[in-house]
């Protein structure tokens, strides 16, 4: 994993906030292709599995991806198998964005107190020592 091999390890000082919002911004851009990719896709086959014009299919695909719900009602059995594996889809992609966006941020966290820990242990071995 080449993107690994960039954050800092145990005992590395916390990189700088310059680093910490690049790795968030590349991380939301990669959120923003999933939402891309994912509304398109949404929008692709409520068009022609749902029989609904392009515009109807991407707010059907939105609506979905954001948790709102449907706004029109699937006919046909192909539309409305579409329809559930769509929205069992983007459950699990609104799921993996925020994990894509979160993954800085948790690892920004528990870097700060694996640092803080190694700083009491020191101090606590200066104390006793």
């Amino acid at each position: 994993m080449l993107w690994m091999s960039r954050l800092e390890r145990m005992g590395q000082p916390l990189a700088p906030f310059v680093v910490f919002a690049r790795r968030l911004g590349r991380n939301f851009l990669v959120t923003l292709v999933i939402v891309g990719f994912s509304l398109a896709l949404g929008t692709v086959g409520y068009h022609y599995l749902g029989s609904l014009s392009w515009l109807d299919g991407l707010l059907n695909a939105a609506m979905i991806l954001t948790g709102m719900g449907p706004v029109d009602r699937m006919e046909s059995p192909t539309g409305k198998l579409f329809a559930t594996f769509y929205a069992l889809y983007s459950g699990i992609a609104f799921l993996t964005m925020m994990a894509v966006l979160m993954a800085p941020v948790y690892h920004r966290f528990i870097h700060y107190f694996h640092l803080q820990e190694e700083k009491d242990e020191e101090d606590g071995a200066k104390a006793n020592g």
